[in-house]
């Protein structure tokens, strides 16, 4: 369907009937099985450049097809070290366009949290997969907003948490379900490096920056994935070291969790002190995962002598080759939008907490 056409439609308010028409439903239903599913990534920054761009050579379910960039002198490389033809790469104006190429079938939006929503519902309107990187947003609003736009345009939507595709992680997430050791009783959770960056998104609240958002997560899905619950209230108190830099968003968080089992965790995480540890204290035992979020490997140990330690060549990989294979195989996602908005409800309530200096129940 064309553009003059739409305007037709349009004007002769018969809009309803040509939804049934609608280029995304003739498409989905003229489709062909692929082997492999092609990836267009939206964003060029050091997440797509130097880990997901690699790992996607490392995949037996996707292949690299597009890209959708703000910088035209970063074509020239993508275009070369990838093979990526002309009519695959797109910019922030014409990217509803990629809803006409029939080699994108997952939109991988790798933007500032600021712009996830945005991009992800543009994304779902096209017809495509989506899948969107961690934090899923700024707010449960534009989450579930998200969530929304990818149900009625029938595409997937899976959230960037390559962690809960990694084995070591899945291992304590078992480890929690059976009990060996009982019930969880305290777990301590870290997640924090030192950025010396002074002017990047990470520092500016108009583009989703700070410290929770980011690393603060890890630190809140170590709690949330080693209980298996929600938690029920929150304690936080924000800081920084270096308010010249940290004058729009925290550096640093502390926060402490409640959850229905009576577990409690404490929880912190920063750009301004390197942390990464996880520890879960039962009532017969303790696990503890360090490193427990980095890119080049996680593992652990537990009481009782066991060691938590499955090589992994690309977390990456697997997170894609994963989501893809629920694409095609019409499986449910590991990380879908539901998971996302889970811990933005928590970090809304931990800023709220901060904010008033008390605790907040969820």
């Amino acid at each position: 369907m064309n553009n003059e056409r739409r305007k037709f439609i349009q004007k002769t308010g018969i809009i309803a009937t040509a939804a049934a028409f609608s280029p995304n439903i003739l498409l989905s239903a003229t489709k062909v099985k692929k082997e492999k599913l092609g990836i267009a990534l939206v964003g060029l920054g050091y997440y797509s450049t130097d880990l997901l761009a690699p790992a996607l050579q490392l995949t037996k379910n996707c292949e690299l097809k597009g890209i959708v960039t703000g910088s035209p002198e970063k074509i020239p490389k993508w275009k070369k070290k990838y093979k990526i033809k002309d009519k695959n790469i797109y910019n922030y104006q014409n990217f509803d366009e990629i809803a006409n190429n029939s080699e994108i079938d997952v939109i991988y939006v790798v933007l500032p949290p600021s712009m996830h929503a945005e991009y992800t519902i543009r994304a779902a309107n096209t017809g495509k997969h989506v899948w969107c990187e961690k934090p899923m947003a700024t707010s449960v609003n534009d989450c579930e907003a998200m969530i929304k736009a990818c149900v009625d345009n029938k595409v997937k939507l899976a959230i960037g948490y390559r962690c809960q595709h990694e084995p070591n992680v899945q291992a304590y997430m078992k480890v929690g379900k059976e009990r060996p050791f009982g019930k969880v009783r305290m777990i301590t959770s870290a997640a924090g490096y030192f950025d010396g960056r002074t002017n990047h998104w990470k520092q500016k609240k108009n583009m989703g920056g700070g410290v929770m958002g980011d690393m603060g997560v890890y630190a809140l899905q170590g709690a949330r994935l080693a209980t298996g619950e929600e938690p029920i209230s929150v304690l936080a108190k924000t800081s920084t070291t270096r308010p010249k830099i940290y004058h729009e968003v925290e550096e640093t968080v502390m926060f402490q969790l409640e959850f229905p089992s009576g577990a409690l965790a404490a929880c912190h995480t920063s750009f301004g002190i390197r942390m990464n540890h996880l520890q879960i204290n039962y009532e017969k035992g303790w696990l503890k995962m360090e490193p427990h979020w980095s890119y080049s490997g996680i593992n652990g140990k537990m009481s009782d002598g066991t060691v938590i330690n499955f090589p992994l060549e690309s977390q990456q990989a697997k997170q894609m080759d994963e989501d893809a294979d629920s694409i095609m195989n019409n499986k449910p996602m590991i990380v879908p939008g539901e998971e996302g908005v889970r811990d933005i409800r928590v970090v809304e309530a931990i800023y709220k907490s901060a904010a008033q200096n008390s605790l907040v129940r969820l």
